[in-house]
């Protein structure tokens, strides 16, 4: 075993090489938006809404202030359409009249001297007439009497396979309960920002921290009402994103630009501050879920009822295709003929919510995950035993209708997790830990589950993306894409790609700059998709530069670096393009309903199974995660000390998720802790040892096999930390994140309850 371990340890060293962009990160050389010099740069703030909405009556500027060498935009200021391009043209960019939700944009001004804009933000009037009656809870929200929109719902989906009522009627056993879970912050490292630039040719440039340049190529061409050729969007350094960068650059990217189009050229830089940040932008969305399940005394599931609602905020944004991803991950990676599962994003005067590592999955898996321990309770069978009963094998059918294939390893994987956590050994030892005096109380939860890589359903095919390699005269080939590196090691792993397929080393392949004025539209940086969709078109993209090296250049089957270089030289010389494209084109199985959710959702699942191992502390309740056991199946590992790097950071933030982000709201639906003092993550004190355990069945839609892994992580150690509580505390809970408070309260109601 130990020479296995040995050999494992070594060919990992050999598939990770060294990450491409680190030494420039590490020796502070990296230019992150805020770091970029400028000349005669104005430094930008926002006027925004203090009530959680209602309608301005009056925005008036103190005409005893110098208002001089201010720049001024108010919505009248706006060339373009008053709103930000997304799912729907519903967010504007700046209030007019009627806003939505507390610190919604009014008005931007921009001057030379930061500290000047504190000074005129206090001679700046606001005068508004609040809503009566804001709403802030998704089931207020669903009865309220007024509306934000039309019934308070954006999207009401619905994913119906067989008959859930006649199943009701024969299941031997049937549980009932309401599950929630609570908004988080992203609490990526460098806060949103954009630069908005005149160039010499008259083009604006915006550059800045995001995820999907071309999302907010739309957003700006819409607002200013520029042509896209006089417009240029380019990626700088960013410090972390995790989806919070999906959307929202879009809106400060065209603050930025109004400014600069009113400044007659000047640049302008557009930086928030941390508490702005977090009280402004996307979080992930709250969600209440009502589940029922049945099942027989063998424990064979006989239906899933679920009702899921996420909280989506005042606008739409993104929450209809976060909804859809929930509602397809609700019913779990397990075999059920009737499953009924009811999808609503409800709109609230909290501001917008958006897309978050997971994506809606975390949200629903949590609910089913919590409610099938209850059920194991209930039935006194053994959580990892009504697993296995009920798990998906090749050859069923899935929750959406399709045909189960080979590339199924539920069962697999929950049984790798058992033996690698040593599951029934750590919970026979934690039944005789909590029967001895002790002041702690033990617990081992787990949750399986599955993640869709890539967009939903035909959304890969609506992208239509594409990307580029480009071989130069001195052998340098560099990859045209729109993904963007954010630090989760897409540049490295790109690159990687390209280097194994076109047999050249790393240092001889370079990933451009994600710069809209060069680059083809590759899709955005979000779904899982980068590694698996974009690595896979790379991928095709290096064979067709290797076929027209050989049939135009000569290179043989077999060639060195420098014989390589030398084609790319004489092509060159001889005036033949170097150029080569690769087109999306979705799998031929891929057929997908979006109506009725049925048929194949994603074209790969990565399958994970996910044990913790909790001790809560009887006086505090302090919960506290002694080991945890992170077992996946992914395909193929494109490199592996990345991958798990992204499945140990994916749990950790499910860590913080379970026990300790708790965003609360002040009477106007603001984030009341905005600031890294009282906003609680987990550090490494918090987090106990963690053990990641690959499975690489190659049988993925990416390179070599390889499937999406990014977001897998975030949707299990939730509910298996609160399956865990539960078994060491013995009460039901129902909410997260699971702090002592909650566990207290939880626990004296039990108490009251049995001495009745």
């Amino acid at each position: 075993m130990a020479k296995l371990l040995e050999v494992a340890s070594e060919m990992e060293k050999k598939n990770s090489p060294k990450r491409v962009d680190g030494l420039s990160k590490i020796y502070g050389k990296a230019l992150y938006v805020d770091d970029i010099p400028l000349n005669g740069v104005l430094h930008a703030s926002t006027i925004r809404s203090s009530c959680a909405g209602g309608v301005v009556e009056e925005l008036t500027f103190d005409p005893t202030f110098d208002w001089t060498p201010f720049v001024v935009v108010t919505a009248q200021d706006i060339p373009g359409l008053n709103a930000i391009k997304m799912l729907e043209n519903d967010q504007p960019v700046l209030v007019d009249r009627v806003f939505r939700h507390a610190g919604e944009p009014l008005a931007l001004l921009a001057h030379s001297d930061r500290g000047m804009l504190e000074t005129a933000l206090c001679h700046v009037h606001v005068r508004e007439t609040p809503l009566a009656h804001p709403v802030f809870e998704i089931d207020e929200a669903l009865h309220a009497e007024g509306t934000i929109i039309p019934d308070n719902v954006y999207t009401d989906y619905l994913l119906n396979k067989g008959d859930v009522e006649q199943a009701q009627k024969n299941a031997e056993c049937f549980i009932e309960e309401r599950l929630m879970t609570s908004s988080q912050e992203q609490l990526y490292i460098e806060p949103q920002g954009m630069i908005a630039v005149f160039q010499e040719d008259g083009v604006l440039r915006i550059e800045g921290s995001m995820q999907c340049p071309y999302y907010v190529l739309d957003a700006l061409e819409q607002c200013t009402g520029l042509d896209k050729d006089k417009l240029r969007v380019v990626q700088s350094t960013t410090g972390g994103a995790f989806g919070g960068k999906e959307d929202y650059p879009s809106m400060i990217a065209c603050h930025a630009a109004l400014l600069a189009l009113k400044a007659g050229g000047l640049p302008v830089k557009l930086i928030y501050e941390r508490g702005e940040d977090l009280r402004v932008t996307p979080k992930r969305h709250p969600s209440r879920s009502l589940v029922r399940l049945g099942a027989n005394r063998e424990g064979e599931l006989q239906f899933i009822d679920m009702d899921f609602a996420i909280d989506g905020g005042a606008y739409r944004t993104l929450s209809p295709v976060v909804l859809s991803r929930g509602v397809i991950h609700a019913p779990g990676p397990y075999r059920c003929a009737n499953i009924r599962v009811r999808g609503r994003a409800v709109a609230t005067n909290h501001p917008p919510f958006g897309a978050f590592r997971g994506f809606g999955a975390p949200q629903s898996i949590f609910a089913l995950e919590v409610a099938m321990d209850r059920l194991a309770a209930k039935l006194n069978m053994d959580p990892a035993e009504l697993r296995r009963k009920n798990l998906l094998h090749r050859g069923d059918v899935s929750p959406t209708g399709d045909l189960v294939g080979e590339d199924c390893f539920a069962q697999e994987i929950l049984e790798a997790a058992l033996i690698a956590s040593h599951y029934e050994e750590r919970r026979d030892a934690f039944r005789h830990w909590n029967a001895a005096q002790h002041n702690t109380l033990r617990g081992i939860g787990l949750a399986t589950f599955a993640h869709g890589a890539g967009f939903t359903g035909n959304g890969e095919l609506y992208l239509a993306s594409r990307v580029f390699l480009q071989a130069h005269a001195d052998g340098q080939v560099e990859i045209l894409c729109s993904n963007t590196e954010m630090g989760q090691g897409a540049a490295t792993t790109l690159v990687q790609i390209a280097a194994d397929a076109l047999q050249l080393p790393m240092e001889q392949v370079h990933l451009a700059q994600t710069d809209t004025a060069r680059v083809p539209n590759s899709g955005p940086t979000v779904a899982s998709r980068t590694c698996m969709v974009v690595g896979d078109l790379i991928e095709k993209a290096a064979q067709c530069l290797l076929q027209k090296l050989r049939a135009e250049g000569g290179l043989s089957q077999t060639f060195t670096s420098a014989e390589f270089s030398a084609v790319c030289f004489r092509m060159q010389e001889s005036g033949k393009d170097l150029l080569v494209t690769a087109s999306y084109q979705p799998p031929v199985d891929m057929l997908w309903d979006e109506k009725s959710f049925t048929g194949r959702a994603y074209s790969s699942y990565a399958w994970a199974a996910y044990i913790a191992e909790v001790e809560v502390d009887k006086l505090t309740l302090e919960t506290r995660v002694l080991n945890f056991t992170a077992a996946q199946e992914i395909g193929h590992a494109v490199h592996p000390q990345i991958v798990q790097g992204q499945i140990e950071g994916g749990v950790v933030q499910g860590i913080g998720y379970a026990l300790y982000e708790n965003v609360l709201w002040n009477q106007f639906g603001v984030m009341a802790n905005d600031r890294l003092t009282n906003y609680i993550i987990p550090t490494t004190a918090d987090i106990g040892p963690l053990q990641v355990v690959l499975m690489e069945k190659g049988l993925g839609a990416g390179p070599k096999g390889a499937k999406g892994v990014g977001e897998l992580p975030m949707d299990g150690p939730a509910p298996a930390i609160v399956n865990a509580i539960q078994q060491a505390l013995k009460i039901d809970v129902a909410q997260i994140p699971a702090m002592p408070e909650l566990l207290l309260d939880l626990s004296r109601a039990q108490r009251g309850s049995q001495c009745q």
